[in-house]
């Protein structure tokens, strides 16, 4: 029997994963909080999952013995070293093909929540009941025929899109990678990300974590963005300079922040943004954290582990493999044996 090791964040019991492999392999969750946690205990095993509260580092990686695959539970997979794996003759998956309503919703749950500002107001009336009504708020723009800006028109991007047209929202859009024609679809306009962020009155992130994106929103973008507008991270923490965020929200430079994910989880008391959501003193600020929740619902979840375990008992058994992210590092001879069509780029 197969060993398959869980490295993070799902504790026994272990269904979705067991239905799954059917007898084909033994499940061991380790909920690890940190990579020395992970020391002994993941060298042994055939296959490897790991979700977001621990990284794949290439210490790690050089001492599996006999791994025949890592799953990434999720869409990003910044956490692990997929090239030395590739190196190493270990496909890396993911699966992003779930979680898109869940994200999308969240995006546009926290645009509304800062546009509207429920949190704000509803922290700052709680001792004084004073003022009762829409002085409480003010000013609050309309969200009809505002402009939504997306960086990034992937799955979860489109679906964005999607809920801020039918909010008759103008949606925009920045993202060099897409192919031709596909914004026509969702009728979105395609501008460069200098226009994006100067001409949004919110602005929501859908990339994956590169060297490319790593704090793509600094502190000049910031500067670029309208003092009434929104940001909305529901993609990777350090896509954004959150002490440059932390600085613009307490500045007003910018007139609110929906972030769902930080540079390092579980948060730290030292984050700019843990420390201004908390400071009391900045309770005027329009500021919403969630601790990575935006993937969630009971059906993403149970979709996720399934889809992961799936992926699993295809290289288990020799099969070929749907959402392989490290092909171009893997040797030739095992990309045809392994890939089912175009690997993905990453």
């Amino acid at each position: 029997m197969f060993k398959v090791v869980i490295t993070d964040y799902v504790s026994p019991p272990v269904e979705p994963e067991e239905t799954v492999f059917a007898g084909l392999a033994k499940v061991e969750c380790l909920l690890a909080r940190s990579v020395g946690e992970l020391e002994g205990r993941v060298e042994d095993a055939d296959a490897i999952i790991v979700f977001h509260e621990v990284s794949l580092t290439t210490g790690i990686i050089d001492r599996l013995e006999k791994c025949r695959v890592i799953v990434r539970g999720g869409v990003g997979y910044d956490a692990v070293d997929f090239r030395r794996a590739g190196e190493r003759g270990i496909p890396v998956c993911n699966v992003p093909d779930y979680g898109v309503d869940e994200v999308a919703d969240q995006a546009i749950g926290m645009m509304i929540a800062c546009n509207r500002g429920f949190l704000r107001v509803e922290r700052g009336l709680k001792q004084s009941l004073e003022p009762w009504d829409c002085r409480a708020v003010e000013p609050v723009p309309r969200l009809a025929g505002a402009t939504l800006g997306i960086v990034g028109l992937g799955r979860i991007g489109q679906a964005t899109a999607q809920r801020a047209k039918a909010m008759r929202m103008r949606v925009i859009a920045h993202d060099p990678y897409l192919r031709p024609g596909i914004e026509k679809v969702f009728g979105v306009e395609m501008v460069s990300f200098d226009e994006l962020l100067e001409t949004s009155d919110a602005v929501s992130l859908h990339v994956p974590l590169t060297d490319e994106t790593r704090h793509m929103i600094d502190a000049d973008a910031l500067g670029r963005m309208k003092p009434g507008a929104i940001l909305v991270n529901t993609a990777r923490g350090a896509v954004v300079d959150t002490a440059a965020l932390a600085a613009a929200l307490r500045g007003g430079k910018i007139a609110g922040a929906g972030v769902d994910v930080l540079p390092s989880e579980p948060a730290r008391a030292d984050e700019p943004l843990v420390q201004l959501w908390r400071d009391a003193d900045e309770s005027n600020v329009n500021l919403i954290l969630t601790p990575h929740t935006a993937f969630y619902s009971v059906e993403g979840l149970l979709e996720m582990r399934t889809k992961a375990a799936e992926e699993i008992v295809r290289s288990l058994r020799g099969g070929k493999l749907i959402n392989c992210v490290n092909a171009q590092w893997l040797p030739e001879e095992m990309r045809e044996r392994v890939l089912v069509g175009t690997p993905p780029t990453v």
